[in-house]
């Protein structure tokens, strides 16, 4: 045999043996236990067969990024077939899905999960169905808790202690974040130090096991994630899960040698990862509802900002042009919400250097650790086009809590006419809190931004005149919110604003809120007066909305 050949089969040995070892037989979803290879590479469905009854698991995600398609399927697979596992309690951040049954609403099952504690899930609705249904016992807390309380599992502490939620419905005085009844076990508790009152959010005990994603692994477990749009708190649930005892198992979409990844592109450690699984392009997309990649979501190129296109005047330009003139110096850090608010990133892009050039440049962020760029809306809520740094999201929430924010613009469902604003509970939906509270009560100037009312509003711009052609079936403005996700009690001196296409509010403490600016051509009597069943306080001078926002 020449030296040629002998060189080529030699390689061809070494490769063969940093394969994954195959299983002798293929396994049903129903076996009693995973394959005994010790190989960390293994199927889906002998993943679902490590996860056992009333285990308390955390799945990785954020609204539409980041979600382990392919494990979650097979847990539910596995129940299908034979029961298991059963009984589990889903301790979950911002649950990813479509909202028609794909993603995490996949374990929405009687008798698959049984507790539920979560920050958002307005995606997964199927979750709200069985809470109502009494098929299961939810807790909603805030999203900055939720994360903290993953990385306080992870160091043995009792949970974050914190002012966050004081006021709110999660506040044990109110219902303590309970979505079944008063009397399902308490979550939160109030707690005096140093004169001062807080809530401390217990810590679950464990968490048994984690099911996460990543883009790479090598055959040791290191994760890479590159392609990636977030980091979420996938380091910080495969933390809790292996000093908990647990199993941590991650999927990816490339599977390479062992030593291979550069230390700076692992952002999880294969020491604490247990089992890695290889998923399908179609089970493993970077934003769960749509195909393809988008390179600019993870820092890989930087998109030019010419394919952000200008928002058509209605109501959501209004309402996003306003919120943006706030932004009155350079470098102000903003935090911008899911829906309403999303249209300020874009008018920032299109308008911000013409119409507010003093005020840039402006960081805009999300809770989800996007700092700069231009933050992604609908599913891909939480990523951003460009961003300049990617950050855990409980890092950001971090953040967010000791005051880093200067302004944020959050959505509005109800505002009653002390100023508390509603956004996690209302008729037909229950999507939780989210990042609302964490934000809104740190924040040193807020934005509540929303419609007068809603469902079936129809506006026009006439000449730079707002004309109402059709109010909304249902009215935003209330004697008083069915809960309160802020609590106008934690404004403390903060500015806080309500900002609608046809009113501009200001928050004054204590006495509710102000009526401060209308917009040109509405009769305040008629089209704003007439729709709110309290009278608001009324600022000396109302000023006119700036014109600009009814102009090209």
């Amino acid at each position: 045999m020449d030296t040629f050949t002998e060189r080529r089969l030699k390689l061809l040995r070494q490769h063969l043996r940093t394969l994954p070892k195959q299983p002798a037989v293929v396994r049903s979803p129903c076996d009693a236990q995973a394959s005994t290879d010790t190989s960390k590479v293994i199927s889906a469905s002998e993943a679902a067969q490590l996860i056992p009854s009333n285990a308390v698991i955390t799945v990785s995600g954020f609204v539409g990024s980041g979600h382990p398609e392919l494990l979650v399927n097979a847990v539910r697979e596995r129940f299908e077939h034979c029961g298991q596992p059963c009984n589990l309690h889903l301790f979950n951040v911002a649950a990813v899905g479509d909202g028609k049954g794909r993603g995490l609403g996949k374990l929405a099952v009687k008798g698959l999960v049984t507790r539920y504690t979560f920050a958002w899930s307005g995606l997964s609705p199927e979750f709200h169905r069985l809470a109502k249904e009494g098929a299961i016992t939810a807790w909603n807390l805030p999203l900055g808790v939720m994360a903290h309380l993953l990385r306080d599992v992870a160091a043995r502490r009792p949970g974050p202690i914190t002012k966050i939620g004081l006021g709110t419905f999660v506040d044990p005085r109110e219902q303590g974040g309970k979505l079944n009844s008063p009397s399902q076990a308490d979550a939160v508790e109030v707690v005096t130090l140093g004169g001062q009152e807080y809530l401390w959010y217990k810590a679950p005990a464990k968490i048994d096991v984690a099911l996460l994603r990543g883009t790479t692994a090598d055959l040791d477990g290191n994760v890479g994630f590159e392609r990636e749009s977030l980091l979420t708190d996938a380091l910080n649930q495969a933390m809790a899960a292996h000093n908990s005892g647990g199993v941590v198992i991650v999927q990816v979409e490339r599977l390479v040698a062992s030593g291979t990844l550069p230390a700076r592109t692992v952002h999880i450690p294969g020491a604490i990862v247990d089992k890695i699984v290889m998923a399908p392009a179609e089970l493993h997309r970077q934003t769960i509802t749509m195909p393809g990649h988008d390179a600019s979501l993870t820092g890989e190129i930087r998109a030019p900002a010419s394919h952000i296109q200008a928002m058509q005047i209605d109501e959501r330009r209004i309402i996003a042009y306003r919120a943006m003139l706030e932004i009155s110096k350079p470098h102000t850090i903003v935090n911008l919400g899911i829906g309403m608010p999303e249209g300020v990133a874009r008018m920032v892009a299109t308008h911000g250097r013409a119409q507010i050039p003093h005020a840039l440049p402006a960081h805009l962020t999300t809770e989800a650790g996007m700092f700069g760029g231009f933050p992604a809306g609908s599913a891909r809520f939480g990523a951003a086009h460009n961003a300049d740094c990617i950050v855990p999201c409980a890092t950001m929430l971090d953040f967010y809590n000791g005051g880093g924010v200067d302004i944020a613009c959050l959505g509005a469902a109800e505002v009653d006419q002390e100023g508390n604003v509603n956004v996690h509970s209302f008729p037909g939906r229950q999507p939780g809190c989210g990042g609302f509270i964490d934000i809104s009560q740190a924040a040193r100037k807020v934005i509540f931004a929303g419609t007068f009312t809603t469902g079936g509003l129809k506006v026009t711009v006439e000449n730079g005149n707002l004309k109402i052609h059709q109010e909304g079936r249902s009215r935003k403005f209330k004697r008083r919110v069915e809960e309160k996700t802020f609590a106008a009690s934690s404004a403390k001196g903060r500015t806080i604003l309500y900002v609608t296409e046809r009113a501009v509010f200001r928050l004054r403490d204590g006495k509710g809120i102000e009526l401060t600016e209308v917009a040109p051509g509405v009769d305040l009597e008629r089209d704003v007066l007439a729709y709110m069943p309290f009278k608001p306080l009324t600022a000396p001078s109302i000023k006119l909305m700036d014109e600009r926002c009814f102009l090209p």
